[in-house]
């Protein structure tokens, strides 16, 4: 059973241990729990680190960064999606605000456990040392988001007072990312294994996630010989955990199989207890969405490519525009719904998916793409992490997988391939293995060529990144620290081919996008927190 959530309770006395305080210990009320009396157990202790946990990351941050991206188009502006994929923002978009309190406030959780943890009272030191270790990880994860966003931000390591916050100057970027890795090296030995993980303590930060997080940041510093050794670590190396590819894509993502060997680290939720909602503004109608927030793109299903490896515009595809899901890499079924689609129901049933205008047998037409309409802006809806035990309006208690290890595959085999070391072993012990597991068996999409470029592996490695980590949450950073983000962020996102004939070949013209490489790759610190603190800086191109 999972146990990483808060009961009201708890949560009530998390809160004045947090926002209450006193300066003398004979001032402290008796009636109430504040800090000088919060710290008398572990139980206590633990459940702060709960509250550090249960802060990881946002759901909807999680789906509609997506959107962000060109694996996706957001027609409403959740989670600040549209507005920033359009570069129709300022500091004062909220979402940059959340981004900014929402990691602050995890900093903090983690901060006040660190700062006293060591006076609660008969405390086991191994106990203690673990969860000091879980602490400076999820800290350091929430430090990690906040300098890829905005670059350089405010450093500290215990909790600061609201007068210093007011004052507070950011740190340089190189320094937070220092101290990013320090933390996660020193934290590693005082962490348990996965497989030295009891049942009820499963979702918790191991050795595996603070390596796995390491090789994240090194990749996207672009330090690719510390990648390869990093994700060493976990490769082939059971004396940091035992991690493989699950053997089914589709499985990968169900309720049933949470905590499976792929996973490294996940956001914790509880049916019926802590759950989560996005899925209501992404499935298919028919399947008990209420409408369609944001879809799936046309240029990611291209992404996909066919059963014989290659991609659908090469010669040889075999690629026919009038069918154009049939032989395709199996993990588009996985993922995006298209017309056409057999959709899985939780009693075992199938249904069909009718989105193309005019097709649906059934009057109410439900899923049908229509220009205007509250049903998918592209021709596609969302299948992966749909959860068939779902409650009402789709509430699910399904964990969100933040790393696994196909994407330390995958940063190895980048890391490999920059360095010009990708070799036939790397090949089948990464990029193989993961097209195997997703059910390519023709030796054209399995097989290294030894021919490829450097270039060649470097595209090949890319759209494989993309394709296994769709809707994940990834493809915005990835397209970001590559550099291409005023490539692919640049001109009009499209659907399926119910478009205007005359129109982009009858593509869908979803909407526009516009990226500025002066000014976009970093977002300015929100307008809000310079407003109270005039210390902070802003960054180029923002006021």
């Amino acid at each position: 059973m999972k146990k990483l959530f808060l009961t009201k309770a708890a949560i009530i006395l998390l809160l004045a241990a947090i926002f209450t305080s006193c300066k003398d210990l004979e001032l402290a009320p008796e009636d109430q729990f504040t800090d000088l009396t919060y710290w008398n157990s572990p139980a206590k202790a633990q459940s702060m680190l709960n509250t550090a946990y249960s802060q990881i990351y946002s759901t909807d941050h999680f789906f509609y960064d997506e959107a962000m991206s060109d694996n996706a188009y957001s027609r409403t502006d959740a989670s600040g999606s549209n507005s920033i994929a359009t570069g129709a923002y300022d500091a004062s978009l909220a979402r940059l605000k959340d981004e900014w309190t929402d990691h602050y406030r995890g900093i903090k959780s983690c901060n006040l456990l660190l700062s006293n943890i060591d006076r609660v009272p008969d405390m086991d030191e191994a106990l203690k040392t673990r969860m000091k270790a879980e602490a400076r990880v999820l800290r350091a994860f929430q430090y990690f988001q906040l300098m890829t966003w905005f670059g350089d931000v405010p450093l500290f390591e215990k909790d600061i007072t609201i007068e210093e916050s007011r004052s507070i100057q950011r740190s340089p970027r190189a320094e937070v990312l220092a101290f990013i890795l320090k933390e996660l090296d020193e934290s590693v030995s005082g962490l348990p294994t996965n497989t030295a993980l009891s049942e009820a303590e499963r979702g918790r930060i191991t050795k595996g996630a603070a390596i796995a997080l390491k090789a994240r940041v090194l990749l996207y510093e672009s330090r690719w010989a510390d990648v390869v050794s990093t994700c060493e670590l976990l490769i082939n190396n059971t004396n940091n955990g035992s991690y493989s590819l699950f053997p089914s894509y589709e499985g990968l993502f169900l309720p049933q199989n949470e905590y499976n060997s792929e996973v490294i680290l996940d956001v914790q939720f509880v049916p019926l207890t802590r759950t989560w909602g996005t899925f209501f503004d992404l499935a298919p109608i028919s399947a008990g969405a209420r409408l369609n927030a944001m879809a799936p793109t046309q240029e990611l299903v291209n992404s996909y490519r066919m059963l014989n490896g290659k991609l659908p515009g090469e010669s040889g595809s075999g690629y026919v525009e009038s069918n154009p899901y049939n032989n395709r890499d199996p993990r588009l079924t996985y993922t995006v719904v298209y017309h056409g689609y057999t959709w899985k129901k939780p009693n075992g049933s199938t249904q069909t998916i009718y989105i193309k205008p005019g097709s649906d047998p059934n009057a109410a037409k439900l899923d049908e793409y229509a220009p205007g309409s509250s049903k998918t802006a592209t021709g596609y809806y969302l299948r992966k992490y749909f959860d068939p035990t779902h409650t009402t309006s789709l509430g699910s208690g399904l964990n969100l997988i933040l790393i696994r290890y196909a994407d330390v595959l995958l940063m190895y085999a980048e890391a490999k391939n920059e360095l010009a070391k990708l070799d036939e072993a790397t090949w089948n012990q990464t990029i193989k293995a993961l097209r195997s597991r997703a059910g390519f068996t023709d030796a054209g999409a399995l097989n290294y060529n030894s021919s490829w470029s450097q270039g060649d592996l470097k595209e090949i490695i890319r759209n494989e990144r993309r394709v296994e980590l769709a809707m994940e949450g990834l493809r915005i950073f990835d397209i970001r620290r590559w550099k291409i983000a005023e490539t692919v962020l640049n001109g009009w996102v499209h659907g399926a081919q119910f478009g205007p004939a005359n129109e982009d070949g009858g593509y869908i013209r979803a909407g526009q996008r516009s990226f500025d490489k002066n000014k976009h790759y970093l977002w300015p610190v929100p307008r809000e927190e310079r407003s109270i603190n005039p210390n902070l800086s802003q960054n180029p191109g923002w006021n």
